[in-house]
């Protein structure tokens, strides 16, 4: 039997998809974040694309208490005294433009053309509240990632570096080898990253993974050892906040999930499904 078309045609659609559950979060009396930009970033298509997958529109809080998670990770780090934020796949993400960040800071956006051109379109008229700059680059071009961590790491004391939705996208051979990379520049001291279970990778598999299994994108990224994957990699988890349970936190967690989440622990676990936001450090030496 055909397969409908996939709404999503590649991973760029990702970015307008995700950007609608910020918008809608920002149109609460109540949000926990405010994003005055994801409703123009994610136009038309994003809608389109929200609507067609109906799992994850029945399930939009995991998007919303991972932003969530990360504002308040990366605020804690500013406050901590980084000078520059990598973030790499940014997507149609706005932080430099509606987070409390002092103007000194450094923000270096990396992502595909596409992308990058259709927000600098949106946002030709705002202004950014740091120093904001972005690069063209296709991360999987080993070669010229590792040549520009280089230089960011030459430009910095203290990087942060964010990858937020871009892991679960890669094999486990990839994500290692962009750790590796990472930790290589001394200046990258913290890595925000999010991560699935495999339990939860198959869940997803079964509700909404066919459109993006059809724009060639799968989702294959879920350690069965959790954040502690990249400890060969140079780092080690210094946080780890679960997703549903920062979502029951902010009470954006349906009712008989909020049971589940009162009666399960919030640690990582191979064979349930669990989602996290975790800050990995710099490993220290033995």
């Amino acid at each position: 039997m055909d397969l409908p078309e996939s709404p999503i045609h590649n991973i760029s659609d990702t970015a307008r998809w995700v950007a609608v559950y910020r918008a809608r979060e920002s149109e609460r009396p109540d949000a926990v974040f405010r994003d005055p930009f994801a409703q123009r970033l994610a136009g038309e298509r994003g809608q389109q694309i929200a609507a067609s997958m109906p799992f994850a529109e029945k399930n939009s809080w995991p998007f919303v208490a991972r932003t969530w998670l990360i504002d308040r990770l990366i605020s804690e780090q500013v406050r901590g005294g980084i000078d520059m934020v990598v973030n790499l796949a940014a997507g149609l993400d706005a932080r430099p433009y509606r987070m409390d960040l002092p103007r000194s800071l450094q923000w270096v956006e990396v992502d595909l053309p596409e992308i990058l051109a259709h927000k600098e379109e949106v946002l030709r008229k705002e202004k950014p509240v740091c120093a904001l700059e972005r690069v063209r680059l296709d991360l999987s071009d080993v070669q010229a990632r590792r040549e520009l961590f280089l230089q960011l790491g030459r430009r910095a004391n203290r990087v942060l570096v964010v990858t937020e939705g871009l892991l679960v996208y890669l094999t486990a051979e990839e994500a290692a080898a962009l750790g590796n990379d990472l930790a290589a520049q001394p200046a990258f001291q913290h890595w925000i990253l999010d991560l699935a279970s495999p339990a939860l990778l198959k869940m997803l598999a079964k509700k909404m993974a066919a459109p993006l299994d059809q724009a060639g994108i799968p989702l294959k990224f879920a350690p069965e050892t959790g954040p502690e994957f990249f400890t060969r990699c140079g780092w080690e988890p210094e946080q780890i906040h679960s997703v549903m349970h920062a979502a029951a936190k902010i009470k954006r967690l349906p009712l008989f999930l909020r049971l589940i989440a009162m009666i399960s622990p919030a640690r990582f676990q191979p064979n349930r499904p669990w989602s996290g936001v975790c800050l990995m450090g710099r490993r220290r030496s033995e």
